[in-house]
């Protein structure tokens, strides 16, 4: 369907790009077009009245212009910010790295309702919770679920057979969890802890309320982040340039 020339819609700023003088280049994220771009003129001028509606990790409601290439900002309209998410570095961090993650498994436009609803549960987790690394997983394994590249975490992918409470293995080859027995016979399997499956399966279940009670202690926050960072780069065929800039803020000391 085609879009009308003026349009009205409400949009999360994940990234900002300054192009010429004055004017930013926006990566939007919109229920209804999925991932978008459009352009905002004249935002970077002190005159502006668009610039405090346009900041990134900001949900807003957008007028917009069709133009040929990118279409135009011509009016904005704040409707929740997430400052913390803004102002505290390892928050911004597991943001962007999540950002980027989105941008990887959605590279064409589409109906994005249901990840706009994630997007939002990601933002609200990080700006009000104390750990940005849970919000991160959560926002992983959910949109990995959503995209169609989600682990299996039920059942042995290779005998199907039931998957017992203790250490099992996980296969970013094969696509999620193998028994022990099958583990073993699996090149590259990592160790998967009862209690890494039972969260992972909680996060892959949707329960935004129930997650966020939760409370992963340093241990198993670590080996969940091995084990995304072992299987995302099997989905998206790159490592994310995100993580690396979560480790310099790390290394750099900052408080979480």
């Amino acid at each position: 369907m085609s879009r009308p020339q003026t349009y009205r819609t409400e949009a999360l700023v994940l990234h900002q790009t300054r192009t010429g003088e004055a004017d930013r280049i926006l990566t939007l994220f919109t229920p209804g077009l999925g991932k978008t771009r459009a352009v905002a003129r004249g935002v970077l001028r002190p005159t502006s009245h668009l610039a405090g509606h346009l900041e990134p990790f900001s949900r807003s409601t957008l007028l917009l212009v069709h133009a040929r290439n990118l279409d135009i900002v011509t009016q904005a309209q704040a409707v929740e910010s997430f400052p913390r998410v803004r102002e505290d570095l390892p928050r911004a961090a597991s943001a962007i790295c999540g950002f980027e993650l989105l941008d990887r498994l959605t590279e064409g436009a589409s109906d994005g309702r249901q990840i706009y609803g994630l997007l939002l549960e990601f933002l609200r987790w990080l700006d009000a919770g104390h750990d940005p690394d849970a919000p991160l997983r959560y926002f992983e394994i959910r949109l990995l679920g959503i995209s169609g590249f989600g682990p299996e975490l039920y059942q042995c992918l290779a005998c199907k057979g039931r998957l017992e409470p203790e250490i099992n293995g996980f296969s970013a080859e094969a696509g999620g969890v193998l028994c022990p027995g099958c583990a073993k016979g699996a090149g590259g399997a990592r160790p998967l802890s009862v209690n890494a499956l039972k969260v992972m399966r909680l996060f892959q279940s949707g329960d935004v309320a129930r997650a966020g009670r939760l409370r992963v202690d340093s241990a198993l926050s670590r080996e969940l982040e091995h084990l995304m960072r072992y299987y995302l780069p099997a989905v998206t065929e790159r490592e994310l340039k995100a993580t690396t800039f979560i480790d310099t803020v790390r290394a750099a000391g900052y408080p979480r």
